[in-house]
Protein backbone atom coordinates (compact mmCIF):
# COMPACT_ATOMS: atom_id res chain seq x y z
CA UNK A 1 0.00 0.00 0.00
CA UNK A 2 1.34 3.06 -1.21
CA UNK A 3 1.49 6.37 1.23
CA UNK A 4 -0.41 9.13 0.13
CA UNK A 5 1.08 12.47 -0.33
CA UNK A 6 0.19 15.45 0.76
CA UNK A 7 -0.94 18.13 -1.32
CA UNK A 8 1.00 20.59 -1.63
CA UNK A 9 -0.55 24.77 -2.07
CA UNK A 10 -0.05 26.04 -6.01
CA UNK A 11 0.68 29.46 -3.86
CA UNK A 12 2.84 28.63 -0.95
CA UNK A 13 2.95 31.27 1.68
CA UNK A 14 5.52 31.77 4.45
CA UNK A 15 4.89 34.70 6.81
CA UNK A 16 7.20 35.94 9.30
CA UNK A 17 6.05 38.05 12.76
CA UNK A 18 7.49 38.96 15.55
CA UNK A 19 5.11 38.11 18.26
CA UNK A 20 4.58 40.80 21.15
CA UNK A 21 4.93 39.13 24.86
CA UNK A 22 1.72 38.24 25.81
CA UNK A 23 0.12 37.07 22.52
CA UNK A 24 -1.15 33.10 22.25
CA UNK A 25 0.58 31.29 19.14
CA UNK A 26 -2.51 30.40 17.71
CA UNK A 27 -5.53 32.61 16.24
CA UNK A 28 -8.47 31.45 18.87
CA UNK A 29 -8.45 31.51 22.61
CA UNK A 30 -10.65 32.62 25.46
CA UNK A 31 -12.15 36.43 25.27
CA UNK A 32 -9.81 37.92 27.08
CA UNK A 33 -6.73 36.48 25.37
CA UNK A 34 -4.84 38.32 22.84
CA UNK A 35 -4.17 36.12 19.61
CA UNK A 36 -2.71 36.20 16.22
CA UNK A 37 -5.72 37.09 14.20
CA UNK A 38 -5.36 41.02 15.71
CA UNK A 39 -1.88 40.73 14.10
CA UNK A 40 -2.10 38.36 10.71
CA UNK A 41 -4.66 39.24 8.14
CA UNK A 42 -4.18 35.83 5.88
CA UNK A 43 -6.36 33.27 7.13
CA UNK A 44 -5.28 30.62 5.28
CA UNK A 45 -1.55 30.48 7.41
CA UNK A 46 -1.20 28.54 10.85
CA UNK A 47 2.18 28.60 12.87
CA UNK A 48 4.99 26.59 12.19
CA UNK A 49 6.04 25.73 15.92
CA UNK A 50 5.03 27.53 19.06
CA UNK A 51 6.16 30.62 21.09
CA UNK A 52 4.99 30.62 24.69
CA UNK A 53 2.73 33.61 25.66
CA UNK A 54 5.57 35.03 27.72
CA UNK A 55 8.43 34.77 24.98
CA UNK A 56 8.62 37.21 22.28
CA UNK A 57 9.99 36.85 18.72
CA UNK A 58 10.25 35.09 15.48
CA UNK A 59 6.76 32.56 14.79
CA UNK A 60 6.93 31.58 11.26
CA UNK A 61 3.57 30.83 9.75
CA UNK A 62 2.63 28.73 6.36
CA UNK A 63 -0.14 27.55 4.25
CA UNK A 64 1.74 24.41 3.79
CA UNK A 65 1.63 21.31 5.33
CA UNK A 66 4.72 19.42 4.38
CA UNK A 67 6.63 22.71 4.99
CA UNK A 68 5.14 23.19 8.61
CA UNK A 69 6.30 20.06 9.52
CA UNK A 70 9.77 20.32 8.47
CA UNK A 71 10.06 23.45 10.42
CA UNK A 72 8.42 22.35 13.31
CA UNK A 73 9.61 18.45 14.21
CA UNK A 74 12.65 17.98 16.15
CA UNK A 75 13.45 15.12 13.74
CA UNK A 76 14.70 17.62 10.97
CA UNK A 77 16.94 19.58 13.47
CA UNK A 78 15.89 22.88 12.65
CA UNK A 79 17.99 25.59 14.54
CA UNK A 80 15.96 27.92 16.20
CA UNK A 81 18.49 31.14 18.01
CA UNK A 82 17.13 32.51 20.98
CA UNK A 83 18.30 35.79 22.73
CA UNK A 84 17.73 35.51 26.68
CA UNK A 85 18.16 37.78 29.69
CA UNK A 86 19.19 35.66 32.38
CA UNK A 87 19.02 36.85 35.95
CA UNK A 88 22.72 36.41 37.34
CA UNK A 89 26.45 36.18 35.52
CA UNK A 90 27.11 33.08 34.22
CA UNK A 91 30.02 30.80 34.54
CA UNK A 92 32.16 29.12 32.32
CA UNK A 93 30.76 25.47 33.99
CA UNK A 94 27.20 26.86 33.63
CA UNK A 95 27.56 27.57 29.67
CA UNK A 96 29.06 24.14 29.03
CA UNK A 97 26.24 22.53 30.43
CA UNK A 98 24.04 24.60 28.45
CA UNK A 99 26.08 23.37 25.53
CA UNK A 100 26.30 19.40 26.28
CA UNK A 101 22.55 19.19 27.11
CA UNK A 102 21.01 19.78 30.48
CA UNK A 103 18.39 16.75 32.17
CA UNK A 104 15.22 17.76 32.09
CA UNK A 105 12.11 15.86 33.78
CA UNK A 106 11.20 14.70 30.03
CA UNK A 107 14.91 13.46 29.60
CA UNK A 108 18.50 15.06 28.40
CA UNK A 109 18.45 17.77 25.86
CA UNK A 110 20.31 17.87 22.28
CA UNK A 111 23.97 19.48 23.06
CA UNK A 112 23.11 23.48 22.12
CA UNK A 113 25.04 26.18 21.14
CA UNK A 114 25.67 29.22 24.05
CA UNK A 115 27.63 31.99 25.05
CA UNK A 116 27.31 35.28 26.39
CA UNK A 117 26.41 38.37 23.91
CA UNK A 118 25.77 41.75 24.33
CA UNK A 119 22.28 43.30 24.80
CA UNK A 120 20.98 43.11 20.97
CA UNK A 121 20.56 46.41 19.03
CA UNK A 122 17.56 48.20 18.68
CA UNK A 123 15.93 46.24 20.86
CA UNK A 124 12.53 47.04 21.81
CA UNK A 125 10.67 47.43 25.37
CA UNK A 126 9.15 45.16 26.90
CA UNK A 127 5.15 45.75 28.32
CA UNK A 128 5.17 44.98 30.98
CA UNK A 129 9.36 45.57 31.88
CA UNK A 130 11.18 43.04 33.46
CA UNK A 131 12.00 43.22 37.08
CA UNK A 132 14.78 44.27 37.73
CA UNK A 133 17.19 44.08 41.14
CA UNK A 134 19.78 46.15 41.52
CA UNK A 135 21.94 43.76 43.69
CA UNK A 136 21.45 41.05 41.51
CA UNK A 137 22.80 41.78 37.42
CA UNK A 138 21.49 40.60 34.29
CA UNK A 139 23.35 38.93 31.00
CA UNK A 140 22.61 38.08 27.70
CA UNK A 141 22.84 34.58 26.13
CA UNK A 142 22.31 33.38 22.52
CA UNK A 143 21.25 30.20 22.81
CA UNK A 144 20.74 27.93 19.57
CA UNK A 145 18.93 24.74 19.90
CA UNK A 146 17.81 22.24 17.33
CA UNK A 147 14.56 20.62 19.29
CA UNK A 148 11.87 22.50 20.68
CA UNK A 149 10.14 20.68 23.84
CA UNK A 150 8.07 23.00 26.02
CA UNK A 151 9.40 25.97 27.73
CA UNK A 152 12.89 24.13 26.89
CA UNK A 153 15.06 27.48 27.35
CA UNK A 154 13.62 28.48 30.10
CA UNK A 155 13.63 24.84 31.72
CA UNK A 156 17.38 24.73 30.55
CA UNK A 157 18.60 28.22 32.29
CA UNK A 158 16.74 27.38 35.32
CA UNK A 159 18.37 24.31 35.68
CA UNK A 160 22.18 25.94 35.55
CA UNK A 161 20.72 28.56 37.95
CA UNK A 162 20.24 31.49 35.49
CA UNK A 163 16.76 31.89 35.40
CA UNK A 164 15.15 33.58 32.12
CA UNK A 165 13.72 37.44 32.47
CA UNK A 166 13.31 37.83 28.58
CA UNK A 167 13.36 35.78 25.79
CA UNK A 168 13.25 36.22 22.21
CA UNK A 169 13.13 34.02 19.46
CA UNK A 170 15.47 35.65 16.50
CA UNK A 171 15.86 33.41 14.18
CA UNK A 172 14.23 29.76 13.01
CA UNK A 173 16.98 28.21 10.46
CA UNK A 174 17.52 31.11 7.82
CA UNK A 175 14.98 33.47 8.70
CA UNK A 176 15.48 36.37 10.83
CA UNK A 177 13.24 38.87 12.84
CA UNK A 178 15.58 41.40 10.36
CA UNK A 179 14.15 44.69 12.25
CA UNK A 180 10.67 43.65 12.62
CA UNK A 181 8.85 45.27 15.36
CA UNK A 182 6.55 43.56 18.05
CA UNK A 183 3.54 43.02 16.04
CA UNK A 184 4.79 43.65 12.67
CA UNK A 185 4.92 40.72 9.90
CA UNK A 186 6.11 40.62 6.46
CA UNK A 187 5.98 37.90 3.74
CA UNK A 188 8.58 35.86 2.52
CA UNK A 189 8.95 34.23 -0.59
CA UNK A 190 8.68 30.35 -0.50
CA UNK A 191 12.44 28.62 -0.51
CA UNK A 192 10.62 25.21 -1.23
Amino acid sequence: MQKKRKERPANPKLVLLNKPYGVLSQFSGEADDDTLKSYIPHKDVYPAGRLDKDSEGLLLLTNDGVYQARLANPKYKVWKTYWVQVEGEPTEEQLEALRNGVELKDGLTRPAEAFIMPEPNNLWPRNPPIRERKSIPDTWLCIKIREGKNRQVRRMTAHVGLPTLRLIRAAVGPFQLKGLQPGQWREEPPVW
